[in-house]
């Protein structure tokens, strides 16, 4: 299942949670649907309480959790056989936002590609390089990657990103994969001349509006085993990065495991995994990202998101 977030374009009002069957289908309204499910089943009582017991604001959907989750699998099942995605809205007339704008925390992964380590110059860690980003940096897959004109080496990063769909405490590796609600696409811009002029790199990783999330979150039921999924990053239609998640050095379930046993995990919470190579920093000669480029990041079972790069003028 697709779960977006969005809106209708040239409306006011707050975005909304939404569902694709489909990569290029209709975009059909979950909390309209619920509702008619629900009233298909005589339930009048939950109808009454639609907002409470089924959200549509998307950071609350996600903060429910994988019984939200769950509870929107059957919605999807329901307009599947009722045809319910007829009365959807065109892909053209929707604005997609970044599936969860506000989540806890967004913790990343760094060098957690053997290869990305070795063209960034560093050695394979002995454990998760982990750093923060926080909700300012998250832009969505049809919105602008802004740069600061003092940024003179802004970077693209193609990430596996997790959403967790249960509190996770101590959780073990084997238990993982359970703790998960989906997946959707990152794309970890990296200022690296701010990144590297200090040893902590949080002020080249968190810029505003520099993080795009998107286009959906995949259930983790149609992803299935996320260590087998394709990885790769275009600029201007060029190949950058190309690899698969097999490749990376900590995997999902133990970064889990790793992140677990020092920090609770929220339902919502966004895990970006790393980067393979192929980053801007790694290539000679080096190529940084210009105003106007266009940077597309694709994984395997998820989609892909196409961002445009814009420069701010101070």
């Amino acid at each position: 299942m697709k779960l977006v977030s969005y809106k209708i374009k040239g409306t006011p009002g707050p975005l909304r949670m939404g569902f694709s069957l489909d990569d290029k289908g209709k975009i059909v309204d979950l909390q309209e649907t619920w509702r008619q499910m629900q009233l298909n089943r005589q339930d009048r009582d939950s109808v009454d309480v639609t907002e409470t017991s089924f959200p549509s604001n998307p950071d609350q959907f996600f903060a429910g959790g994988n019984r939200l989750i769950k509870q929107a699998m059957d919605v999807m099942a329901f307009a599947a056989a009722n045809n319910i995605d007829d009365n959807g809205y065109n892909r053209d007339d929707v604005y997609l936002a970044t599936p969860v704008s506000s989540p806890s925390k967004i913790i990343c992964v760094g060098k957690n590609y053997a290869a990305h380590a070795a063209e960034m110059q560093s050695d394979v860690p002995d454990y998760p390089v982990l750093f923060a980003k926080f909700a300012n940096a998250l832009v969505g897959p049809e919105d602008m990657i802004e740069k600061p004109d003092f940024v003179r080496k802004l970077d693209y990063e193609a990430e596996l990103t997790v959403v967790i769909g249960k509190e996770a405490s101590n959780i073990k590796r084997e238990e993982a994969l359970d703790y998960i609600a989906g997946y959707t696409i990152g794309n970890d811009s990296s200022a690296r001349d701010l990144q590297k002029r200090t040893p902590q790199w949080l002020q080249g990783k968190t810029l505003d509006r520099s993080t795009p999330i998107g286009p959906w979150v995949v259930t983790a039921d149609e992803v299935g085993d996320p260590g087998q999924l394709s990885i790769n990053a275009y600029v201007n239609g060029e190949v950058r990065q190309a690899a698969t998640t097999e490749q990376l050095i900590f995997d999902v379930p133990f970064l889990i495991e790793f992140i677990s046993s020092l920090i609770t995990l929220k339902p919502g919470d966004l895990i970006m995994t790393g980067t393979p190579d192929g980053v801007g920093m790694g290539m000679d000669p080096q190529q940084f990202l210009k105003d106007g480029d266009h940077v597309t990041v694709e994984i395997d079972k998820i989609g892909q998101m196409a961002n445009k790069v814009k420069e701010l003028k101070s």
